[in-house]
């Protein structure tokens, strides 16, 4: 049977976790590019390739405090025997007009100043007496007041090779060159490049604003007492967080009570700030599943049963008049967060426009014994993963409610549909989180 989104209804019908994920991201498409000014684009995924069109730096400026001077005027320059150069001025960052260094002549400068014509070379401060007439103890002192008028005398006491501490004029990057490659993820680094290019805007895929609620009259929020049979709600709060670290603008939504009115009415307030909605609780078989219940009536969400622990029930479909994603979770906090990882954060870089949209897995060596794996389901598991060593080890039990193990964990554990037991020592794909 056909239902509105034109999906087929297959109640009976088992999904593999990789079919899932497939089918979920074969009705994702990209979100449109616009341009944003750069500080605006963190986080956002390039669209266009940049290149250079100011090499960096755009001048040969002094790396240091110091003298700028000729080579051959300091060659012989020693502590015990310093070279007396006139100073013709200073040279400050910004400077426009600039002296010209002659023979016997140096210009007082300061770091990230364009050196001016004639000099080869920068004596730091510090190979000087700082055009005090004295030895080169006091220069750093004597540098450190206000630039003196050109005229009198400094005295070099060690030689500058050509070019010593000067930054040539492109020696970052030259004009031309390309400085950052379409799909790339905009960074702190990257913005200060950009900015640095001189560039005001940038055109990028936007971050996806994803929409997070919880469902379920028995959730109260964190800092209310606590009722009978009442638990607090840290769903949307998981999950809102996990939107932000993949890179997504969230929203956090309070948990909505088991009502379909209600529900409906909160959905439909929320899909204008929405790129992806996300909802946990309410997708099983329950008396009072009110996601199910309500979404898979309008027939437009699909829920479906996944060879998967946790996180069997699961619910995927198009809502609104811009056909929204939907993706709705089991409400258990460990399966809502595995689920996130297997299905939500490939949904989130997909919309980002992302090649890699899966986390990738790695073998290690499981230091303790797995037992009892479900037959015929892909168990995933918390692990403390060590990199270097090339071990995990499980943390806490298989339990969907163990939100503490959750919270020690630093990868998934995959145990394949195949295997039930996994010997102390032997190897498992393991799926690194953050």
């Amino acid at each position: 049977m056909n239902d509105a989104t034109g999906r087929t209804d297959h109640q009976d019908r088992v999904w593999s976790v990789a079919e899932h994920l497939d089918d979920v991201l074969s009705a994702i498409v990209p979100l449109e590019p616009i341009e944003l000014p750069v500080l605006d684009a963190q986080g956002c995924v390039l669209v266009e390739d940049v290149t250079v069109a100011v090499a960096l730096p755009p001048f040969d400026n002094s790396s240091m405090d110091g003298y700028a001077v000729r080579v051959a005027d300091v060659a012989a320059a020693t502590e015990g025997s310093p070279i007396a150069l006139t100073v013709v001025g200073d040279v400050a960052a910004g400077s426009g007009e600039l002296p010209e260094v002659g023979p016997g002549q140096a210009a007082r400068i300061m770091t990230g100043a364009p050196v001016p014509p004639g000099a080869e070379a920068v004596v730091p401060v510090e190979w000087t007496d700082g055009g005090t007439g004295r030895g080169p103890a006091a220069t750093m002192r004597a540098h450190s007041a206000a630039p003196q008028d050109s005229g009198g005398e400094v005295r070099i006491h060690r030689p500058a090779a050509a070019g010593a501490h000067i930054r040539g004029r492109g020696s970052d990057v030259r004009e031309g060159e390309p400085a950052l490659a379409a799909g790339t993820v905009l960074g702190p680094s990257q913005i200060g490049l950009l900015a640095a290019l001189g560039r005001g805007t940038v055109r990028v895929r936007p971050r996806p604003r994803v929409v997070v609620m919880s469902t379920g009259s028995e959730l109260v929020q964190p800092g209310e007492a606590l009722g009978p049979g009442r638990i607090y709600d840290s769903n949307s709060f998981q999950l809102t967080a996990a939107a932000r670290a993949a890179g997504a603008v969230a929203y956090r939504v309070g948990a909505v009570a088991d009502d379909a009115e209600t529900l409906r009415a909160t959905l439909e307030d929320q899909l204008a700030r929405a790129d992806v909605l996300v909802t946990s609780g309410g997708v099983s078989v329950g008396a009072y599943d009110v996601v199910k219940e309500t979404l898979a009536a309008e027939g437009q969400v699909e829920f479906r049963k996944l060879a998967m622990q946790p996180g069997k029930p699961q619910g995927f479909g198009r809502i609104g008049p811009d056909r929204t994603p939907l993706l709705a979770l089991p409400g258990n906090p460990v399966s809502s967060y595995v689920s996130f990882e297997l299905f939500v954060r490939p949904v989130i870089r997909a919309l980002m426009g992302l090649p890699d949209v899966r986390r990738p897995a790695t073998p290690a060596r499981c230091t303790d014994a797995i037992a009892s794996s479900p037959k015929g389901k892909r168990q995933f598991l918390r692990g403390a993963h060590d990199p270097a060593a090339g071990t995990v080890t499980p943390v806490g039990g298989a339990g969907s409610h163990l939100i503490k193990a959750m919270a020690h964990a630093n990868a998934l554990i995959v145990v394949p549909e195949d295997t039930t037991d996994v010997p102390a020592g032997g190897t498992v794909d393991v799926i690194p989180l953050g």
